[in-house]
């Protein structure tokens, strides 16, 4: 039987005192993307920093195709093979673009997939190789998220965490990045994509987990979510 690229199991989770992720589940299946969705402050957030290390959880079990993560240090679980494209991009205005590029690089594993190069990142962004001696500050949001997709892919993830690549993006860039993302699915990358943009996930995803208020309320098919019209506003505010 096939391990999942990534398995979470019961998770909890707190700031302080404030218990924000209760008794989350979910698994994502290697090769496929999983839209993670909710209103604002739902909690999706907080399950992307808990994957990477950057809150602790107090319950429950993260495994990375089978091994055990959960708990570990953000830098270490990086190595093994997550990658995050982080909400609000945060890139590193005063490098240039080849830099922010170059400081994240590490080597494939175990020689899985073809494996992410300067060079192959720069042919999936032809706009960043043109400005490559550029600062980073200096790029429009749509070039920083590019980066910032780069930059991730440049650490060669086996599981890609993006938490809201469309963020403040014109229309054009939005169906640009869901392009990108296509292409990485196609290419057999593992992806947990968190997004408020329910159009984009639902033409993505293969599954969709639903949380609100910290709790998983769905999971299921993407197809699932486009004909139950009742959940879709019920727990995402659209009507």
């Amino acid at each position: 039987m096939a391990t999942d690229a990534l398995a979470v199991e019961r998770l909890d989770a707190y700031y302080g005192d404030s218990h924000v992720l209760h008794d989350v589940s979910f698994s994502l299946r290697a090769g496929s993307l999983l839209g993670l969705l909710g209103r604002n402050g739902a909690g999706k957030t907080t399950c992307m920093s808990v994957i990477i290390g950057l809150l602790k959880p107090r319950r429950g079990t993260i495994a990375l195709h089978g091994e055990p993560i959960g708990g570990l240090a953000p830098d270490v679980i990086a190595r093994k093979g997550v990658g995050l494209v982080p909400q609000g991009r945060r890139v590193f205005r005063s490098l240039t673009v080849r830099e922010n590029l170059t400081v994240a690089a590490q080597s494939r594993r175990n020689g899985e997939g073809s494996g992410w190069s300067l060079e192959r990142v720069f042919e999936l962004f032809p706009r960043l190789q043109e400005r490559h001696t550029q600062f980073a500050g200096s790029l429009s949001g749509g070039e920083q998220q590019m980066l910032a997709i780069g930059r991730a892919l440049m650490g060669n993830p086996r599981v890609l965490l993006m938490d809201e690549p469309s963020e403040g993006l014109a229309p054009q860039l939005v169906a640009e990045v869901g392009r990108t993302i296509a292409q990485l699915k196609a290419n057999g990358q593992s992806i947990v994509l968190v997004e408020q943009n329910i159009k984009l996930t639902l033409d993505l995803a293969d599954e969709i987990v639903i949380i609100n208020t910290g709790n998983v309320v769905f999971r299921g098919a993407a197809s699932g979510i486009r004909l139950d019209d009742a959940m879709v506003s019920q727990h995402l505010g659209v009507f």
